[in-house]
């Protein structure tokens, strides 16, 4: 059960007031970019009034203010993903920059000729691009784990990609396109009994429920801003104290030294190691703003709400015969991703025409093209929703597409 009221919570995101076509905004692809409350942009708004300039670099009072907001944003991601130190972690500037700085730093340090790197297919292509940059130069095997017939992963397929020879595996826990929560707990289970450390891509999971990464006991854990009501241009990367010690910079220059002579350089210690230059505290400001917004309402009853909506939409579109729908069938496994095809009309077809009813959906393939070859489909539409939504705009989405194919005259 969830304890809050949508209507009141839609007040506080200024956009989704406006009309699109003449018709009220309905948003769903809160999958590829979350919409952003009024508290994030006043804090934003605040910083840059009163608090801007750099942060660690000034014994002045703005520059003291400053590094307040970039280390208390710190502590409350610390608390919000349960990781023991704040020292474990890394801001970025995005989920593609923390996983690349896992490739490169960890990836290109650690993996040697001949080791195996298992990865989910169901991953977005920064979980994909920066490994296999990695087999290449490292000369080591890239693995995949498939998928059953509804998109989940299977024991079976788990234990016969990973095994003695695996060093890294790496996955989403919820896949941006099929929905599909993945057994992440499982794997990592099975992957330290091989020997192998993982990195988990969080950016579709963090934003709609608890994650505890000392429970799950990942090694690292990537995960955006953007996508949980912040801003965009800011990441965060959680990654175990004993393993980012070892790893070397992934950027050099500022900030991220602890002295430089002629010839040689030694680093700061943790986590001002990887952050580079000068640091988008705007950014941590509105994150910080995110994550209180995020717990005043409660991540539980987020959960509850998105299951009961995407459970709502799921089963509305099962009865649309000639609609076929990517992914678990049943809430089972599920988040609140819902890809499908509509017979007889292309997705950007399909996407653009429920823009004529203001309804936003994303199509194409989602950065997972080897997702899209393993289903055997160029292309799909994909609605993603978020707690902000209501089961009024999923009757709208529905209605919506049963009026698609009359657009492109091939029936009602």
């Amino acid at each position: 059960m969830y304890n809050f009221d949508v209507n009141n919570i839609r007040r506080d995101f200024p956009i989704l007031n406006q009309k699109i076509n003449d018709q009220p905004l309905i948003y769903l692809d809160s999958g590829a970019t979350a919409h952003k409350p009024n508290i994030v942009l006043e804090e934003i708004k605040k910083y840059y009034e009163i608090k801007n300039a750099n942060p660690h670099r000034g014994a002045y009072q703005l520059s003291v203010l400053s590094t307040e907001v970039y280390e208390n944003t710190r502590e409350l991601v610390r608390g919000f993903i349960n990781a023991k130190s704040t020292k474990e972690i890394i801001f970025t500037k995005n989920t593609t920059e923390s996983l690349n700085l896992i490739a490169f730093s960890y990836g290109m340090n650690f993996i040697k000729e001949g080791d195996e790197i298992v990865l989910l297919i169901a991953n977005h292509h920064s979980n994909i691009v920066p490994w296999q940059q990695v087999a290449k130069t490292k000369r080591a095997h890239l693995k995949y784990m498939y998928l059953d017939d509804e998109g989940r992963l299977t024991e079976d397929e788990m234990k016969e990609k990973i095994s003695p020879k695996t060093k890294l595996v790496s996955l989403c826990d919820v896949s941006n396109v099929l929905g599909t929560v993945y057994p992440v707990k499982s794997v990592i289970d099975y992957a330290h009994k091989m020997g192998a450390i993982v990195v988990v891509d969080g950016a579709q999971g963090l934003p709609h429920r608890k994650v505890d990464v000392t429970e799950l006991d990942a090694d690292f854990y990537a995960f955006s801003a953007h996508k949980m009501l912040g801003p965009m241009g800011f990441g965060v990367l959680y990654g175990k104290e004993e393993l980012l010690n070892e790893m070397p910079p992934f950027l050099t220059g500022g900030n991220m030294i602890e002295y430089v002579s002629e010839e040689e350089t030694t680093f700061a210690e943790l986590p001002y190691k990887f952050e580079a230059g000068t640091q988008n505290v705007s950014g941590a400001a509105g994150l910080a703003a995110a994550i209180n917004y995020l717990n005043e309402i409660g991540m539980d009853n987020i959960t509850a709400y998105e299951k009961d909506l995407t459970a709502y939409a799921l089963n509305k579109l099962l009865e649309i015969d000639y609609l076929k729908i990517y992914g678990p069938k049943t809430m089972k496994d599920r988040g609140g991703v819902i890809s499908f095809t509509v017979e007889g009309a292309h997705p950007h077809d399909v996407a653009s025409i429920l823009d004529a009813y203001g309804v936003a959906i994303r199509s194409g393939h989602h950065c997972a093209r080897p997702l899209m070859n393993f289903l055997g489909v160029a292309a799909t539409s994909r609605a993603s929703f978020y707690f902000y939504n209501t089961f009024e705009e999923i009757d709208v989405f529905v209605d919506s597409i049963k009026k698609v194919r009359k657009w492109l005259g091939s029936g009602s």
